[in-house]
């Protein structure tokens, strides 16, 4: 593998612009031997110009990229060096807690286990802490290694020895390479949690902070499994086709096996899109794991989510095949879209550590905190969410019609009036309609309550509030409409119409500029879009533009096709289940891109686990903390925080003196930061 392939497999999406700019530095060598003259054509000292011109802009680049890179690890390795300080002394303080608590209840003072809740914590922040370390000694390793290859390269092509004097001089004598802090402070945490977290045992301590291999190959088996069962998918699908063309089914039943078979069939797409949003995040460089603050050392991959879909489409597909020869194989038709659905709720409630159970209580545990809003705070893992059962909201009310369905047919062979579910439900229906965009409105007025901001939050709500003004006309119009001759006499159509058009041009312009962050006024060169784009091709973010206005206002085509009789009802609901699924899902891809950009923002690489917060409103405080002998040892309120002491060199300050295991660092800080 080529270096610049290397680099961009293993660098820290976060942190992708204080890296060597390694192909720039390889195009500025490439084009200043293709514009040098011809040996053939012009004397030495012309050409010996032309280069040491070239030099000079070369390395006063490099000189520019050294200085960067040097910054950068400074501030990540002052950083790094508080956090380690901050999380000893949490667990010094815990150890001494749990001592005096034994001693208090044995009567004698012995080495006392901490309880488990905290120990957790204190494991789960160790873990986070070692991998944010591990990545700034990869930060540390590839801007050396690429200095290296391309000084040599250097070197290689202008037949001279410039680069390697230069990479000994400058290099080779710079802060991030000589430095060797991470080193220790990387050690240091392994012999912390092997001997007060894991009782001694490093196996085990260092199976805990294991970190996955940062350019992981996907498992062959894995990948295996995906094409078996996606073209074993494919394959039943035109089977399911051609049977369900030689098999007249007409009336009721066919209603109702479309409302049946819809629901499972949208979260089949859901799931496989879901996979290849994965798939373009990780290729991309989006850092899909640390938005939703999943564990990076135990999560699924795109290929274990197509997987998924793969499989639940195979069953689907052989659901239908066994409803359409019930006939034939002797069993009760509407047994199998019920079967079907369980198999799909018995793998998401299994309670047995098999089959991706981490996976599965986080999205029980998300699911939980999104149905319970507003009562818990809400993160971006619980609105991404509630904005995706959004989307599925035609998959809600199949799985309710299906519920209803079979409370009230009493029959396993034929269905009976398939409007009592439907057309006729004029209470539940609307309430479970509502109950996504209800939601998601909880979660903006308690993020308003946590942050006190109107705006953005109180104007999300309000975008959501419409879709309660869409349902409850869309409601009134149909249980009105056998009281007039034409759907355009009754007013509530018109009504309807309204809110459905203000409702969709108030969500266009939310995803455009809020969630995707477009339209941007400083956009430079990407007219329309914004300054910094981390997909390819600027083509993407326009198609996107025009696709999520189509698909938003999708409802007029509907509309017009359904009371034209040219397209049912149910077929049209279907058609445009699905383009909602797939229009969630490129909006899935640019609102992902935008948080994404607001973590590069902070360079935010892994998830900020704090056992006991310090209030960092006060930096001062923090710093003088971090200067004292035992490190930070307290907690402070506002109200009992006693007064900083002034430091005779306001220029320099020790953040922190360790006790001979790390050599002291001291940085410059500005006092007016502070």
């Amino acid at each position: 593998m080529k270096f610049a392939e290397h680099l961009s497999a293993h660098i820290t999406p976060e942190w992708r612009k204080q890296y060597i700019n390694y192909e720039e530095m390889k195009a500025m060598l490439y084009l200043a031997v293709e514009e040098a003259p011809s040996v053939e054509s012009v004397e030495d000292d012309v050409l010996k110009r032309h280069f040491a011109n070239f030099d000079e802009n070369f390395f006063h680049f490099c000189d520019k990229e050294l200085k960067k890179i040097n910054t950068f690890y400074s501030e990540k390795l002052a950083e790094a060096t508080r956090k380690f300080a901050t999380l000893n002394a949490e667990l010094k303080t815990s150890i001494e807690e749990s001592e005096r608590s034994a001693k208090k209840s044995k009567g004698q003072k012995r080495h006392a286990a901490l309880p488990d809740r905290k120990a957790r914590e204190l494991k789960l922040a160790f873990s986070e802490f070692y991998l944010s370390l591990i990545l700034l000694q990869n930060y540390q390793n590839l801007n050396h290694t690429g200095f290296r290859k391309i000084l040599k390269k250097h070197d290689k092509l202008l037949r001279v020895d410039t680069g390697a004097k230069w990479r000994q001089e400058y290099v080779e004598a710079s802060h991030f390479f000589t430095n060797k802090d991470i080193d220790n402070i990387i050690n240091e945490t392994e012999t912390t949690v092997t001997g007060e977290l894991e009782g001694g045992d490093r196996q085990r301590a260092m199976k805990r902070l294991r970190v996955p291999p940062l350019g992981e190959q996907q498992s062959p088996w894995t990948t295996f499994k995906v094409g078996l069962f996606s073209g074993s998918f494919i394959v039943l699908g035109i089977v399911v086709v051609l049977s369900a063309i030689f098999h007249e089914i007409s009336g009721e039943n066919l209603k109702v096996t479309f409302r049946l078979y819809r629901g499972p069939l949208l979260i089949i797409e859901f799931i496989f899109l879901i996979g290849v949003n994965i798939y373009g995040w990780r290729s991309s460089g989006v850092n899909h794991v640390l938005i939703f603050e999943l564990d990076p050392r135990n999560h699924l991959s795109e290929q274990h989510l197509m997987e998924l879909a793969a499989i639940f489409g195979v069953i689907w597909t052989l659901s239908m095949l066994s409803f359409l020869y019930s006939a034939s194989l002797a069993i009760p038709a509407f047994i199998n879209p019920l079967t079907l659905t369980l198999i799909m709720v018995l793998f998401l409630a299994n309670p047995f550590h098999v089959l991706h159970h981490d996976a599965r209580f986080w999205l029980w545990r998300i699911t939980g905190r999104c149905l319970s809003a507003p009562f818990f705070h809400v993160g971006f893992a619980d609105f991404w969410l509630g904005d995706q059962l959004n989307s599925l909201a035609t998959a809600i009310l199949d799985f309710e019609y299906l519920i209803c369905f079979y409370f009230t047919n009493g029959n396993w062979t034929e269905a009976r009036d398939a409007s009592i579910c439907m057309e006729k439900d004029f209470i539940i229906r609307p309430i479970v309609n509502c109950l996504p965009a209800w939601f998601r409105f909880a979660q903006c007025l308690r993020r308003y309550r946590d942050s006190r901001e109107a705006f953005p939050h109180l104007v999300n709500a309000g975008k959501y509030s419409t879709t309660f003004l869409v349902v409850i006309f869309a409601t009134l119009k149909s249980f009105h409409s056998p009281n007039y001759a034409s759907t355009f006499d009754n007013p509530y159509t018109w009504l309807w119409i309204i809110a459905s058009i203000v409702s969709s041009c108030y969500a266009y312009t939310w995803d455009i500029k809020m969630d995707w962050g477009l339209f941007d006024k400083n956009a430079g060169e990407n007219t329309f879009l914004r300054e910094e784009v981390v997909y390819s091709s600027t083509g993407f973010y326009y198609f996107a533009i025009v696709e999520d206005l189509a698909l938003r206002f999708i409802w007029a085509l509907s509309f017009y096709l359904t009371e034209m009789k040219i397209v049912s009802s149910d077929i049209m609901t279907s058609i445009t289940g699905i383009l909602e699924v797939f229009r969630r899902f490129v909006w899935n891809f640019f609102r992902l891109e935008n948080e994404h950009l607001n973590n590069c923002g902070k360079f935010r690489a892994v998830r900020d686990i704090s056992i006991a917060p310090l209030d960092s409103s006060d930096q001062a405080l923090i710093l003088r903390m971090m200067d004292e002998s035992d490190g930070v040892i307290n907690r402070y309120t506002k109200t009992n925080r006693p007064k900083p002491k002034k430091v005779k060199d306001p220029e320099k300050r020790s953040l922190l003196q360790t006790r001979g295991s790390l050599p002291d660092l001291r940085i410059d800080m500005d006092s007016k930061k502070l």
